[in-house]
């Protein structure tokens, strides 16, 4: 049996591009499961949250199962980022955004890198002990010893990846404004959740590396992916909630059909002024 799942973030309404991630999750999937991603305290809004159920209804699109809020899942993550911890494999970041903007920008500094480094190894402190980092990051060298080499997948077509070590960096796993990152979190979730095809935009194909190397660490199942491509305008522009596109409300608003709606984006077919573009 295949298990997907939609994961929206409340940060506000759905737009086009949503949609289509959700109509192709629940194609995918014999059973699709219905995440909250709110963990973002800046960003994420209970006042959102209702509309996502109304913009499903309207689509005609179902979930299976109860809904997960990642918010009411703080003790999983902590526990997790403990046990990494105690094997050695997380290790407490100072470094402020500015600190490791101007780290990088320095004479030594690797443009290309994810993390300078700043942090890791560096010896006890207790001036340092006593203030509260910044973030926890992820020993990525320590992990790729760990679980013996560089992590892989398989997409939904069966194509075999195996990541770069230029795509494993020491990647934040909390923050001291986030009980946790996007990418412990979602492991987490969809291991909890049972999920077996993992089913996102192209843009985020990026962020497997790292998360399959976490699930190597935390002994969780490997599913499969499907990064699909991305809605756009016509001139190649994203969708975006920040850049004002149109959200599912204003279509249903100006009487589009919802269900009809679905069905052409599961066929690929998208509204006029609407393309799907592979990124590059």
């Amino acid at each position: 049996m295949i298990v997907t799942r939609f994961a929206p973030s409340p940060s506000g309404r759905l737009h086009l591009g949503h949609a289509y991630s959700a109509v192709m999750a629940r194609k995918a999937g014999d059973k699709m499961r219905l995440r909250i991603d709110d963990l973002d305290p800046g960003r994420s809004r209970d006042e959102f949250i209702q509309p996502i159920f109304d913009d499903l209804k309207w689509l005609g699109v179902a979930h299976d199962g109860e809904v997960l809020r990642e918010s009411q899942r703080l003790d999983r993550y902590d526990d997790a980022l403990d046990e990494l911890a105690a094997r050695g494999l997380v290790y407490p970041c100072f470094c402020t955004r500015s600190d490791i903007a101007a780290a990088l920008t320095a004479p030594h500094g690797d443009p290309g890198a994810h993390y300078p480094g700043t942090c890791r190894g560096l010896p006890d402190n207790p001036d340092r002990r006593a203030s509260t980092p910044h973030s926890w990051r992820l020993d990525a060298a320590r992990a790729l010893l760990e679980v013996g080499g560089l992590p892989q997948w398989v997409e939904r077509d069966g194509t075999p990846f195996t990541a770069n070590q230029g795509d494993l960096g020491d990647a934040i796993l909390a923050r001291k404004d986030a009980p946790s990152s996007y990418h412990l979190a979602c492991v987490l979730d969809d291991a909890d959740s049972g999920v077996t095809l993992v089913v996102r935009g192209a843009d985020l194909r990026q962020s497997t590396p790292i998360q399959r190397l976490l699930q190597m660490l935390l002994g969780l199942p490997e599913p499969r992916y499907l990064h699909h491509r991305l809605v756009t305008f016509d001139d190649g522009r994203r969708l975006a909630k920040r850049d004002k596109a149109p959200t599912l409300q204003a279509m249903r608003d100006e009487g589009v059909d919802g269900v009809t709606l679905a069905k052409s984006l599961a066929d690929q077919s998208l509204p006029l002024g609407f393309r799907l573009i592979e990124p590059t």
